[in-house]
């Protein structure tokens, strides 16, 4: 038998180190319309936040938008270019 290989995944750059090439260096409202609403419809059909609510309760948006504000969402946006490169930016680096 042959010993295992083991296969290694690139090493992904800290966010301090990561540079947006595709776009602007921040999220664009729509981006930011398309964050909120795809995770209000998650916490809509039942998703566990990742941020605690204590006090009052609040609807899928407003917890969706706090959840944003907060870093909490492990969400990439892919935002690609016509002749078909494209980028995985993780919104904590677009989020400022």
């Amino acid at each position: 038998m042959s010993p295992a290989k083991t296969v290694r995944k690139p090493k992904q750059p800290s966010i301090a180190e990561f540079e947006v090439k595709i776009g602007p260096p921040k999220l664009t409202r729509f981006e930011k319309a398309r964050i909120v609403g795809a995770r209000s419809l998650q916490l809509a059909m039942g998703a566990p936040a990742f941020i605690s609510i204590e006090g009052a309760y609040r609807g899928p948006i407003q917890t969706a938008m706090l959840e944003m504000e907060e870093d909490a969402l492990p969400i990439s946006i892919r935002r690609s270019l016509p002749n078909g490169i494209t980028q995985d930016i993780p919104i904590k680096a677009l989020v400022k």
